[in-house]
């Protein structure tokens, strides 16, 4: 089986580069040899960006493994600090990089820079690219994030939604949309769009709405524990699920708000003669975990497709 559209899942180093691409003001200094500046290659040419991921990559090479390659480290962040001059920078090790073992985060901190440095822990060898996109996350908002009073009205944060990720453009805006018409204004979404300021408000929202849990969840409980806030458990991808979406918002927030459902296109497929040709035909799905669970639920219960199997990375 061979995918048609997106990517597989990659090492846990491009995880956090897809965190450090979709926030502005973060720089990821990643210790890594000359081969691994490919991943630059995801973002500019898969998802067309128009600019460069900030990231900055030691790019050692054979030779150098002989001598001090700490120092190259050493070198490589403050530079990068000085030239980009980031609210918060993070640090990791690519897959080749961890075999070394010159541990980026003790050496980034005895540099004592200006500006906060979190250190990650991306173990190539047993996780891949969706766990160093949480742990990424979930390590900027444990240094960034504390408890503080909430706003006056009703907010909430979004967490999830990263660069390279699937439709995650889309879905900010139709969720900030429908928590619109739900009397629910975002306070933060992270990461995309966010800064390290940014999350240092993560704290005044009312509670999180958990887009996709693969690259969300480690934050969102986190914050749940740290900052007294509930998280959502239902992904809003389907009219089914939709709609249990918009009964746990109502719960969280105590009203009885329901949006508008008058362009609502699935009463009429249901209705229409087309949608009995794809009844009970057979489908196997396989994509990433939050969207190929909220399409079986959507082949099955909205389609009538018959699931005969799912996949993930």
């Amino acid at each position: 089986m061979k995918l048609t559209l997106w990517t597989y899942e990659g090492p846990p180093h491009v995880g956090a580069m897809r965190v450090a691409t979709a926030m502005k003001g973060l720089h990821l200094v990643l210790h890594a040899p000359q081969g691994d500046t490919y991943a630059d290659l995801l973002f500019t040419m898969i998802e067309r960006r128009d600019h460069r991921p900030p990231v900055t990559f030691t790019t050692f090479q054979a030779s150098d493994l002989g001598a001090d390659t700490a120092s190259l480290f050493k070198t490589a962040a403050k530079d990068a600090y000085d030239r980009f001059q980031p609210q918060a920078m993070i640090v990791g090790a690519s897959c080749t990089a961890e075999l070394i073992q010159d541990d980026p985060g003790g050496l980034a901190k005895a540099l004592a820079l200006d500006c906060p440095v979190i250190s990650l822990d991306l173990p190539s060898y047993s996780r891949k690219e969706s766990f160093g996109a949480d742990e990424t996350l979930h390590q900027l908002v444990r240094a960034l994030a504390a408890p503080m009073p909430r706003t006056a009205e009703i907010t909430c944060n979004l967490l999830g939604a990263t660069a390279l990720g699937f439709r995650h453009r889309d879905d900010v805006t139709e969720i900030t949309r429908l928590l619109a018409e739900l009397g629910v204004s975002v306070n933060v979404c992270a990461p995309l769009n966010a800064t390290p300021d940014d999350l240092r408000r993560l704290g005044q929202a009312h509670f999180n709405v958990l887009l996709y849990p693969e690259t969300g969840e480690g934050a969102a409980r986190y914050l749940e524990r740290a900052c007294d806030q509930p998280y959502t458990k239902t992904v809003p991808i389907g009219v089914g699920a939709t709609r249990d979406f918009i009964a746990e918002v109502n719960a969280l927030t105590g009203r009885t708000a329901q949006p508008d459902a008058s362009n609502l296109r699935q009463p009429w497929w249901s209705a229409s003669v087309d949608s009995t040709y794809l009844t009970g035909k057979r489908v196997f799905l396989f994509g990433d975990a939050t969207h190929v669970i909220a399409a079986a639920r959507i082949a099955a219960h909205e389609i009538g497709f018959t699931v005969v199997g799912m996949g993930c990375y």
